[in-house]
């Protein structure tokens, strides 16, 4: 990827890292190489071809969606993605096997609406016809996984920008991935501090599993890693709640402290600052409920600023868009925060990962898959969720 960099530039987008077994008899004596696809993108401008999908989609606003955040491509992701997940080892061409079977198969069906425009007076060539009909398909699978209209036009403008006017299937596809790998951008992941604990306050609405979430986390740096770890609680609004985390702090042997207002955590802090990692449940509110609102960004303004500190909004893959961009909103107003989505387990829509990446600009960082304990959580993997999203397996 470096040679890449270097022999590319900056701009360069990695889209694919594939590890190249040697073979034959004498395949014991030889190493492993690595093949990286690199590409960057055209700066020309293209045909607008386009334009006749936008006229019933689009409502175009006066935001210049061509001015999206500068994001590299989550190289760490690529290469952990690829080395851990032996189903994704072959490529990018078999993350988008299944939606490219989906698209070769509706390419020669019936006739869609795009057609009879593109007949109507386009006059476009074949290839640009099989493009169009492409962008199509991808643009009902995306809305099929519920992707928010708004932000599959906007990927589709991006992808216009570098697209030549007779690129094939597999540059389409291929150009929709990349856009939406970046879209994502790298996701965030938990690290603790050199020489003083790391406070880590979790934030969100209730029932979306913010303790079991906590209880996970705890255990992976606490047995996995080795690292000290201590419990804080604010929820004292649910008594069960309190009662649910001390029965993994339990289990952990990890301290637990139930602060009763804002004007304490500092004094609690204190009393486990020779602990790596502090993690601190805070209670769930309703989004209209402002006096809860208020209780919760007085807690969080009282710690102590030289104190390392992040903040992850929790959030349930099931929430439907409409609450959960109401939810973002409610929060963003008391801190900044990082995402992490729970229940994917019960949802088969993803959509709504890329809604919130998008419209809250908050970085990705963890989704939990079920209640198991510390099993069912990991960092956000960029490259599976999109090709889910494109209607991979």
């Amino acid at each position: 990827m470096e040679k890449a960099k270097k022999e590319m530039g900056e701009s360069v987008v990695i889209m694919n890292v594939k590890e190249i077994k040697p073979r034959g008899l004498l395949s014991a004596f030889k190493s492993t190489t690595f093949e990286v696809t690199a590409a960057l993108e055209e700066k020309e401008q293209q045909v607008n071809l386009f334009s006749a999908l936008n006229t019933q989609r689009k409502n175009h606003e006066t935001i210049n969606y061509a001015a999206d955040e500068k994001i590299e491509i989550p190289r760490e992701n690529v290469s952990s993605y690829h080395k851990n997940d032996s189903e994704e080892n072959n490529g990018l061409e078999e993350k988008i096997e299944s939606l490219q079977n989906l698209l070769e198969k509706n390419l020669s069906g019936e006739e869609k609406a795009v057609d009879k425009l593109i007949r109507s007076g386009e006059k476009e060539n074949g290839a640009q016809s099989e493009m169009l009909r492409c962008i199509r398909m991808i643009y009902e699978v995306l809305l099929d996984n519920e992707v928010n209209e708004r932000y599959v036009n906007q990927i589709m403008d991006d992808v216009e920008r570098s697209l030549r006017s007779t690129a094939g299937m597999d540059v389409v596809l291929s150009n929709v991935y990349q856009k939406m790998i970046l879209k994502f951008g790298q996701p965030y992941k938990l690290e603790l501090s050199a020489g003083q604990p790391k406070v880590v306050f979790f934030i969100g609405p209730t029932g979306v599993g913010k303790t079991t979430t906590i209880a996970k986390i705890a255990s992976k740096f606490k047995v996995d890693m080795g690292k000290r770890v201590a419990f804080l609680t604010a929820d004292t609004y649910r008594i069960a709640a309190a009662e649910q985390l001390r029965t993994y702090a339990n289990i952990l042997d990890a301290p637990l402290t139930v602060v009763y207002a804002a004007e304490e955590l500092n004094a609690a802090v204190e009393r486990v600052k020779d602990y790596d990692l502090i993690l601190v449940d805070t209670a769930g509110f309703s989004h209209k409920n402002e006096d809860q609102k208020k209780d919760m960004k007085a807690l969080l303004d009282s710690l102590d600023p030289s104190y390392d500190h992040d903040v992850f909004l929790v959030l349930s893959a099931t929430t439907k868009y409409k609450d959960l961009v109401q939810i973002a909103d409610s929060y963003h107003e008391i801190t900044d925060y990082k995402l992490i989505f729970t229940k994917l387990d019960e949802t088969g829509s993803y959509g709504n990962l890329l809604n919130i990446r998008m419209y809250s600009g908050a970085e990705m960082s963890y989704v939990t898959t079920g209640q198991n304990v510390p099993d069912d959580i990991e960092v956000f993997r960029t490259q599976k969720i999109v090709k889910q999203l494109l209607g991979g397996k």
